[in-house]
Order: structure tokens, then C-alpha cells, then sequence
């Protein structure tokens, strides 16, 4: 800059040079304030949130909660001891572990010189044998079902076969006689209670009434196969009648019976 340029700051009406030989300045009203200072983003503001009366409120409400919680366990502590001094004693349902629906705990409860029987004993509460005959009825009678008779209607049906429908006759008949016998379970082919029908729900509610009542569940259950069974060879009987295969049936039977005596 030239020295003998004019003085920029000569229209200001504050001039920073002017004065620079000495003495103070004079002080100017008309000057800005100071900035303010800068805001402090970590500073914390405490905003209240509630007022004094609702917060000693609900710490009234708590300490009557937790005043209640501790009334209900001394009462539940009281009515345990109660029934522990009665002599009753409280079992929980813990068998089988899967699905609890009894209390058993032989190991910790039966006396260690009564462990074997009891441990026996309850072997044969279980019916390993029925279990084991139950698992067979399952594995072996549902699928020969389906082959001596289930199999053969359907075929019959499907393709109106004579030969299929004598067929479908003469298993569905053993069929139904095995539910009749299951309905009653007398003691002739199959000894003890392995069939629940109506003789050994009899004998079981004398002194079994819960095994009892399942035997006779049982009991209505094959007496109910029995019943649908005859309604469907019935049914069979009837259509097979109207359609004329049974004497088709009959001449068939004939014509094997005239062969076999050649």
C-alpha cells in the first residue's frame, strides 16, 4: 500500500487508527455487545420430568406393591407350614419328565431296603407286556389290514372285480369277528388284560377305577369299529347284490367246483 494513499478507515465512524499516539480512546456507545459464548454440547441440562408430588406418589404406589407381595408370601409360608405340621405332604407332579401328570421319586422318598420292590412294582403298573402286545396291534394289524381287506375293496371298487369282492368278503368277516372278540376279551386265545374289552374292565374296577375307566373307553372303541364295520360290509353286500356279481360269484364258484372234480 502507498503511504500516501488515503486512510481506508477514514469514513468509519469508529477509526481503529486514530489516536495511535497516545491516550485512550474515547469509549463509543454505539458499539456491538460481545458475542455471546459458545454453547457447550456436553453440558448437561436437567429438564425436570416430574414434578415433586407425582413422583412421591408412585413411590407410595410401589412400597404398597412390594408391601402386598411380602403380605401374599408370608401367608403362602404360613398355610406350608401349616399343612407340613398337619402331616400332609405336598407332591409335586414330576412323571414322566417330558409331560408331568404324577409325583414319583423312589430314590429319594422309598426307603433304600424297599427300593427293588417298588422299583418292580412299578414295572408291572406299567404293562411292559401290554405295551409291548399294544406296540405289536399297531405295527403288524394296521398294515395287514391294508393288505388282506382295505386293499382288496378298493380294487374292487375301482375296477368291479367278483373275484376282489370275495375277497374283501371273507377277510372283512374275520375282521369283524376279531373286533366282537376285543369288545368282550374273553380269556380264551389271549390271557391276562392285553384287550380292553368289557370282562377285564369289570375286574379292573374293583379295585382300578382309573385303569378301569380307560379299559372301558376301550370297550366302547371296538364295540363302535364293530358297529361301522357291519354297516360297511352291509353297504359292500348290497351293491355287490344289485350289480350282479354275485352270481357271477356263484357260476365262477360253480365252474372251479366242476373242474376240481374232473
Amino acid at each position: 500500500m502507498n503511504r500516501y494513499d488515503s486512510n481506508p478507515f477514514a469514513d468509519e465512524e469508529v477509526n481503529p487508527f486514530a489516536n495511535v499516539g497516545g491516550g485512550v480512546a474515547p469509549a463509543n456507545p454505539r458499539l456491538s455487545p460481545l458475542p455471546p459464548e459458545p454453547y457447550d454440547r456436553n453440558a448437561t441440562i436437567d429438564i425436570p420430568l416430574d414434578n415433586s408430588k407425582s413422583l412421591q406418589a408412585k413411590e407410595k404406589e410401589l412400597k404398597a406393591k412390594e408391601a402386598e407381595l411380602k403380605r401374599r408370601e408370608q401367608e403362602l409360608k404360613r398355610k406350608e407350614d401349616a399343612i407340613k405340621q398337619a402331616g400332609v405332604v405336598i407332591e409335586e407332579k414330576n412323571w414322566p419328565p417330558f409331560f408331568p401328570i404324577i409325583h414319583h421319586d423312589i430314590a429319594n422318598e422309598i426307603p433304600i431296603h424297599l427300593q427293588r420292590i417298588q422299583y418292580v412294582a412299578f414295572t408291572t403298573y406299567l404293562g411292559v407286556i401290554n405295551w409291548l402286545l399294544a406296540i405289536i396291534y399297531l405295527l403288524a394289524t394296521v398294515p395287514v389290514a391294508y393288505f388282506v381287506w382295505y386293499r382288496p375293496l378298493y380294487r374292487a371298487m375301482r375296477t368291479d372285480s367278483a373275484l376282489s369282492f370275495a375277497g374283501f368278503f371273507l377277510s372283512y368277516l374275520l375282521h369283524i369277528a376279531f373286533c366282537i372278540y376285543a369288545a368282550i376279551a374273553p380269556p380264551i386265545f389271549l390271557k391276562g388284560k392285553s384287550i380292553t374289552g368289557i370282562l377285564p374292565a369289570i375286574e379292573l374296577m374293583s379295585y382300578n377305577v382309573s385303569v378301569g375307566i380307560l379299559y372301558f373307553i376301550g370297550f366302547a372303541l371296538f364295540v363302535l369299529e364293530t358297529l361301522l364295520s357291519i354297516w360297511v360290509i352291509q353297504q359292500v353286500y348290497t351293491y355287490f347284490r344289485g350289480s350282479g356279481k354275485a352270481e357271477e360269484v356263484k357260476r365262477g364258484a360253480a365252474r372251479t367246483t366242476m373242474m376240481a372234480a374232473i
